[in-house]
């Protein structure tokens, strides 16, 4: 069995991306293990057609990699519920031992794809699941406190948020996502705090200096806001990040 495990998420927090779990790649025979990489890579160019050979290659006997193509298919398609049950099934059925990282990793991309289609419960319980056999991984945490703010439960997102950086103090995207839960709370200081140490180890990061922008609006920094989002219109204009800082501009001027 070889299968990687990483979906792409894409709202959470606002004016922030959320984590994705990390690649775990058990050992398989080398065909498995290029077709695999063959129907992944197509689940990004063309994901119907991803699907199709999925399924075809799992009619086949290509068992959990298949299946697993076959979910990431239709994640991408943005059939997120049919693609986090089929997550969540496969997690299921892997029961060896020594495939308990390949577990994790499903229940874990589950959740994502669970907060995608709009059920933070069920988010929740996968991530739980993921947390109660790998308690020591700060993208799972991350990955739950997004989820639990996604809910507003912001003072349990900004206690998982703590548990990831107690585990990695160097991970500028929960410094950014904690700061956005302390936003929401009104507690501006610290939110600032965190914002600050977020961008002093990513200083580019557009979701970060959108981020920031917010929060020195915020506090009648309207100058400073304001230098923030061009500045992020300007280094990313394509990005989600360039589209809420534009979002938040016309907010400003309306206002003023």
């Amino acid at each position: 069995m070889f299968f990687s495990l990483c979906l792409s998420v894409s709202v959470v927090i606002p004016c922030v991306e959320p984590a994705t779990a990390q690649p775990r790649r058990p050992q398989a025979p080398p065909d498995e293990s290029q077709r695999y990489d063959a129907c992944m890579t197509m689940t990004r160019r063309d994901a119907m057609a991803a699907f199709e050979q999925a399924l075809n290659w799992q009619d086949a006997g290509g068992g959990a990699p298949a299946k697993h193509c076959a979910a990431a298919a239709l994640v991408a398609m943005k059939q997120y519920k049919e693609g986090a049950t089929r997550l969540e099934q496969l997690a299921q059925e892997i029961k060896q031992p020594e495939q308990e990282q390949v577990r994790i990793g499903l229940l874990a991309q589950a959740g994502q794809a669970w907060l995608l289609a709009g059920d933070t419960g069920r988010a929740y319980a996968a991530q739980s699941a993921a947390l109660k056999l790998a308690p020591h991984d700060a993208e799972i945490w991350i990955d739950r406190g997004q989820t639990l703010a996604t809910a507003k439960n912001y003072k349990d997102a900004i206690a998982d948020f703590d548990q990831a950086l107690d585990l990695d103090s160097e991970r500028a995207d929960a410094y950014m996502f904690r700061a956005s839960a302390l936003r929401y709370l009104d507690d501006l200081v610290r939110a600032r705090q965190d914002i600050d140490k977020a961008l002093k180890l990513a200083p580019t990061d557009p979701d970060a200096l959108v981020e920031r922008g917010i929060i020195k609006r915020l506090t009648d920094d309207v100058a400073g806001a304001r230098e923030d989002w061009m500045r992020v219109i300007r280094s990313a204009p394509d990005s989600s990040a360039a589209q809420a800082a534009q979002t938040n501009l016309e907010k400003l001027d309306v206002k003023e």
